[in-house]
Formats: C-alpha cells, sequence, structure tokens
C-alpha cells in the first residue's frame, strides 16, 4: 500500500451517479480519520540474491555432462551455458539467482510491479539473452542484453492485457530466435514471431487454434525431441501433463498432443531449465506445494527421467512467480488476510505460497480500526499491493486517499480485481436495496467511475467476497452465499455492461463458516481460493482446483474466533 501521503496527493472527486458530485472531503485538509494500514512482507522476506542449491554442479551430475559455456538458453544471465532463474518477489520487483551461485536484483527501475516475467533469449544480436516483463496493466516490455542484474530498455507494447498467459517456447520456426505465444481469456492461443528488431521485436500474431483453456499451466520446453523446433508442454486440471511437439510448419506449428504422464498437480509451478547437457532435450524445473524444486532430465519426445530434488524442502517457499512459469500469473489480487480484534486492533496474515497463512503481525497502532466497517480489496493502483476501504461518516476512504461522500448507501464492498478488461482494479457496492453496482477504479486508487448497474437481487444473499480468478481464465469472479447455506459462483466477463455469467452452484453447507474470506491465491498457483472460519475459531482453507471447484476443506489455524471481522 503506499502511503496516506501519496495518496492524498492524488485524490480527486467522484461521481456517485450521472449528474451528481460526491461532497468535497470531511475535513478541511482531506486527511484521512485512520491511518494507512501497515502490511509486512507476505510470510519471510524474499532475498536479494537465494542461491541455486547444488548450482550448476547438481544439474551437471544430474545429467551425466557438463555445458559449454557460451552455450544458447532462454535466460543464461552469466554466460556459462546453465539456464539461470529470474522470479518475481511480492512488490513485483524481480531478482535473478544463478547456477553459479550469483544473482541479484534485477532491473531495480522499472516503471510499474511486474505480473510475469519471460525470458526470451538472445533475439539476434549476439549480445546476450532478452527478458520480457509484463505488467498487470497489459504493458509488455523488452530488456535487451541481460546480465544478473541489468538489460537495456528496448520496447514496450500495449494492450497485453487481453491474455491470461504469455510465454515463449523457444524457436518455432528454425531461424535462430526464440518466438512468442500468448493465450486469451477464451482459450485461443496466438504465435508471435520473433523479428530480430529490438524496436519491433514481433510480427502480427498468426492464431494457432482454440481449446487451450483446458490446461492450466501452459509452458514452452524449449526443443524436447532434437529435431530443432520449439516444443510445448500443457498441464490439464487433473494433474496430466502434455507434449505437443513442434512441426516448423507456420500453418500448423505444433502437432497432436501426447500424454506424458499423470500427477502433475503437486506442483504449483512448472518452468523450463533450458537444455543443459546439449543433447536437444530441454529439461524442466518444478515447485511443489511447500516449496521445493526438483529437476527432471529430458530424454526426448516429451519423455523425463525420474525427478530429482535439487534443494531443501521449502527453499523456494515465499516467490509467488517464477519466470517462464506456466501459471496464469497473479498479482495484487490479495496476498494475505486482515483480522480485527474485538479491542480494534487489526492484524496481518500474509500468504506464503505454500497454502497456508504466516504467523500475525499487527497492521497499525492498537485499538484504531474500533467499529470501523473496512474491506479488504485488491489493488486499485499499480503498486503490486491489495488495499483497505471504508466508510465513515458516508466518506469512502481507500488506504489515506478520499474518494468521496454518498457512500452511506451501500451495505457491502467488494474489490474482487478487474472487471471490465482494462488491467486496472475496480469495485463492487451493493446497496440496501438489494442492487448491485460496479465502479471502474481510474488505475490510481484516488477515483472512480460512474456506478454501472449490474443488478438488482443481490440482498439474497448474506456474504460477497471475490479475489482474483476462481475459474481458471485469468478474470476476476466472485462467489456469493445465501443465509442457508448455497454457495454461488459469479464468473467475470471482462465486460463493465454486464461483468458475470450467470451463476452456477458450488455447494451447501457454507453456512457452517461464520467468517468467509477470499484471501487471494493461497498457493502461488494462478488460482484464487477460499478460507472459513467456524463457530469454534478453526480455520479452514479451501484451494482452487479446477474451474469454480475446490479442494476438501483443511485446517490450518485455530483462534480466529477472537476476531470480529476477516477481509
Amino acid at each position: 500500500m503506499r502511503s496516506t501521503r501519496a495518496r492524498l496527493a492524488a485524490c480527486t472527486a467522484l461521481v456517485l451517479s450521472a449528474g451528481m458530485l460526491l461532497a468535497a472531503p470531511a475535513s478541511a485538509d482531506g486527511s484521512s480519520p485512520r491511518p494507512a494500514v501497515e502490511k509486512p512482507a507476505p510470510g519471510s522476506a524474499t532475498p536479494s540474491v537465494r542461491k541455486v542449491p547444488g548450482g550448476a554442479a547438481g544439474r551437471a551430475d544430474a545429467v551425466g555432462a557438463s555445458r559449454p559455456a557460451g552455450s544458447p538458453q532462454l535466460s543464461d544471465f552469466d554466460g556459462d551455458g546453465y539456464g539461470d532463474l529470474i522470479y518475481r518477489a511480492w512488490d513485483g520487483g524481480l531478482h535473478t539467482a544463478t547456477t553459479a551461485g550469483g544473482g541479484g536484483r534485477f532491473l531495480a527501475e522499472v516503471p510499474e510491479p511486474v505480473k510475469d516475467v519471460v525470458p526470451i533469449g538472445d533475439q539476434g544480436d549476439g549480445g546476450g539473452p532478452e527478458v520480457l516483463t509484463l505488467s498487470s496493466r497489459g504493458v509488455l516490455s523488452l530488456y535487451a542484453n541481460a546480465t544478473p542484474t541489468t538489460a537495456s530498455y528496448a520496447w514496450q507494447g500495449l494492450g497485453w492485457q487481453i491474455y491470461n498467459k504469455v510465454l515463449a517456447p523457444g524457436d518455432v520456426n528454425d531461424d535462430g530466435r526464440a518466438d512468442l505465444l500468448a493465450r486469451d481469456h477464451n482459450g485461443n492461443l496466438y504465435l508471435y514471431y520473433a523479428t530480430g528488431n529490438h524496436a519491433e521485436p514481433f510480427s502480427a500474431r498468426v492464431k494457432v487454434g482454440p481449446g487451450w483453456n483446458a490446461y492450466d499451466q501452459l509452458l514452452g520446453i524449449g526443443d524436447n525431441n532434437g529435431d530443432g523446433w520449439a516444443d510445448l508442454l500443457a498441464r490439464d486440471t487433473a494433474g496430466t501433463l502434455w507434449f505437443y511437439a513442434g512441426k516448423g510448419d507456420k500453418a500448423a506449428p505444433f502437432g497432436a498432443r501426447r500424454a506424458v504422464g499423470g500427477g502433475w498437480q503437486a506442483y504449483n509451478q512448472i518452468f523450463p531449465a533450458g537444455d543443459d547437457n546439449g543433447d536437444g532435450n530441454g529439461e524442466l524445473l518444478a515447485r511443489d506445494q511447500k516449496g521445493t524444486l526438483w529437476y527432471y532430465v529430458g530424454k526426448g519426445g516429451g519423455a523425463f527421467e525420474t525427478r530429482r530434488q535439487l534443494d531443501t524442502v521449502g527453499y523456494w517457499q515465499g516467490i509467488p512467480q517464477f519466470g517462464g512459469a506456466g501459471n496464469i500469473p497473479v498479482t495484487g489480487d490479495k496476498e494475505g488476510v486482515l483480522a480485527r480484534d474485538g479491542a480494534g486492533t487489526l492484524f496481518w496474515y500474509g500468504s506464503r505460497t505454500d497454502g497456508v497463512l504466516a504467523d500475525r503481525t499487527p497492521a497499525g497502532d492498537p485499538g484504531v480500526w474500533a467499529g470501523v466497517d473496512f474491506t479488504h480489496l485488491s489493488t486499485l493502483d499499480p503498486d503490486a499491493s491489495s488495499d483497505v476501504a471504508w466508510v465513515e461518516q458516508g466518506g469512502l476512504h481507500v488506504d489515506g486517499a478520499y474518494i468521496g461522500a454518498g457512500w452511506h448507501v451501500y451495505d457491502t464492498f467488494v474489490g474482487p480485481g478487474d472487471l471490465t478488461g482494462d488491467g486496472k482494479g475496480d469495485l463492487l457496492a451493493r446497496d440496501k436495496s438489494g442492487v448491485l453496482h460496479l465502479y471502474a477504479g481510474n488505475g490510481a486508487g484516488t477515483a472512480f467511475g460512474g456506478r454501472i448497474k449490474v443488478g438488482p437481487g443481490w440482498g439474497s444473499y448474506d456474504k460477497l467476497v471475490g479475489a482474483g480468478d476462481h475459474t481458471g481464465d485469468g478474470r476476476a469472479d466472485i462467489v456469493a452465499r445465501t443465509p442457508g447455506g448455497d454457495l454461488y459462483l459469479y464468473a467475470g466477463t471482462g465486460s463493465a455492461t454486464a461483468p458475470f455469467k450467470d451463476r452456477v452452484r458450488i455447494g451447501p453447507g457454507w453456512q457452517t463458516y461464520t467468517r468467509l474470506v477470499a484471501p487471494g491465491d493461497l498457493n502461488a498457483d494462478g488460482k484464487a481460493d477460499l478460507l472459513g472460519v467456524t463457530a469454534d475459531g478453526t480455520l479452514y482453507r479451501y484451494l482452487n482446483t479446477t474451474s469454480g471447484t475446490f479442494s476438501a476443506r483443511f485446517a490450518i489455524g485455530s483462534g480466529f474466533g477472537a476476531y470480529d471481522s476477516m477481509s
């Protein structure tokens, strides 16, 4: 969250309905009646340099050979022939970890936090690998000649928020340059051929085909069968991994799929390691739910040798996104839970990426949130951190920013993320007659567009929550509970005028929870999860498994009955 001073500097008035300007701030200087919520980094803080246990020696031992220095890899930032790791921290900043034991903060100065990072290798100038970064608002940027800490800005493209996954499979058309694939929210896959020109790095897109929304992870593996063309791996929601061989055909670049095997749902992120031994078969890395990294040596044709543990259990816990990983990336939807005790003190429980919450820490001074009806929102500004909204004396505040007056007409607020398809966080507000309204965010967290009527009848629910994507298409969704305990999913459409599809019943029995919370993505697989607190204070987790369905509940804490509000 940004500081109160920074948010107040950008405050603007909000139009609550057509023709009615909201009132000015209640106080003369526009100051907030509450201090900004203080959130520590979720889980353990990500160090600026994290070494790869075993390093190049461990990987060379696994493949039975040493890779010659200078060999082509998508992410060889130090030139030793091995693909290095690049990953995003909770604050949206990037870090590298080389197999030689080096690394550091990568691109310390970026315009806005990174959502996903795509290593794409040397694009033809011979000066080192290139790296693509993608922001939540759909800005795709190319950085050239990367080292473990630096790269040169080369190009920027807008409008990439229409895709839920962007990836580099490797060289698809045998011209020596890695190409780019992008999947839209409806499951259509498109191919962008690399041009070798940093000023215009990709040609016009070519449609590969529909149906790719069957997969919750989609990643390039480079050449995994020694024919010189890049191949694809895709994991379905049942955990089966599929191999698509490259064909070198521009009209149909990939062949029919072939099953690699099952059980891959054990991993929350899967990503390529490159070809470590130069045999033409790419290797694979996969992180399990506990944060342990596993190494698969490629055998060709999409087959892999028995996995090898590459580091200590949980070593890579706390990293929300690896470069080149196949999951749909998430940032800013939420990264934990806020809870207020009976004395009015707010506490923060950060996500650790392993499906549980970190130990609580105070999120402000004791007692200052007593009697305040607050709501934890997905981010409304480009800072990669969720926000807090509350109404006091009819005025709406978001963190330190005063939005305007007249918001007492609403009894429920939800901030599920981007509902309009522009990459900016939005707000839902239900009035006391049960009509739901959408307010499109301005991307700065300081104002909203005029309200849009979603529809009546939402008063039949006693709880509305949302923080990210429950269906696997990359769009923000919400869930709604009736007083009788039936839970329904409203899948997002990306359209401001009709933001939700028809409701789908998830199941009964949810009245057992005194608190129902949308914490965002608890295990860094790209899908939003749910939490519930029972009357005895036990906290249960529901991990999202497929489109709108969840795993069996699992107890992850106790004593949560001490809180009178959680969000």
